[in-house]
């Protein structure tokens, strides 16, 4: 898995057309077309923008929940110290581990 968010694509694949655009007669529609298929492949595969963060412990055991194959509903149970709607989401999409913690 990626640690690049949708944003981070988008912002790349912009940059990227920017540059080419000016040059198509030199690249030609093949080189353009798979350019955008990677880019919507890189799209589709990255996480979404504005993960939960969570603490390093709270991931730990939301990581050892999933490795036990237990339900979320299961882990919601364990000391998370998080929000339900938080720890939901992190369980859900993924999400980033507070630095602070």
């Amino acid at each position: 898995m990626s640690n690049e968010t949708k944003r981070d694509v988008f912002d790349e694949a912009v940059n990227e057309l920017e540059d080419v655009l000016p040059d198509t007669a030199l690249f030609g529609n093949e080189y353009i077309a798979d350019l955008v298929g990677e880019i919507r492949a890189r799209y589709d595969a990255a996480l979404p923008d504005n993960l939960p963060v969570i603490p390093k412990d709270v991931s730990e055991w939301l990581t050892w929940c999933k490795r036990k194959h237990h339900s979320l509903k299961d882990a919601l149970d364990g000391e998370t110290r998080v929000s339900e709607d938080t720890f939901a989401r992190a369980w859900l999409d993924g999400y980033e581990i507070d630095n602070k913690s």
